[in-house]
């Protein structure tokens, strides 16, 4: 099992930065592909971003390109998704997930085995 646990959410103006962070526990984290997701209200959830076991692929969503940036640090189990010039429409609760199934970066909800509870993001216009 691996337990994710989402932080750094809140509130924001259009324009600002926030940085969330998801700490992992449990099984060996450096081994999985990690994602965030969002979900906004009446929405399905999307895809947001991707990082390879090794940091050496990330693939981000089109609405996010130049704007926001997967990392993450394998040495304290916590990916990262630092966010700017962030706008309305960013708002939405936003998840990190594990893969610990596929060797390739996978954009699908259903592709990951593990994920957190979430964390609100409110950009104000």
């Amino acid at each position: 099992q691996v337990q994710l646990v989402e932080s750094g959410g809140g509130l924001v103006q259009a324009g600002g930065s926030l940085r969330l962070s998801c700490a992992a526990s449990g099984r060996t984290f450096s081994w999985f592909a990690m994602g965030w997701f969002r979900q906004a209200p009446g929405k399905e959830r999307e895809f947001v971003a991707a990082i390879s076991w090794s940091s050496g692929f990330t693939y981000s969503a089109d609405s996010v390109k130049g704007r926001f940036t997967i990392s993450r640090d394998n040495a304290k189990n916590t990916v990262y998704l630092q966010m700017t010039s962030l706008k309305p429409q960013d708002t939405a609760v936003y998840y990190c997930a594990a893969d610990a199934s596929h060797y390739a970066l996978t954009t699908t909800t259903n592709d990951y085995d593990y994920w957190g509870q979430g964390t609100q993001v409110t950009v104000s216009s």
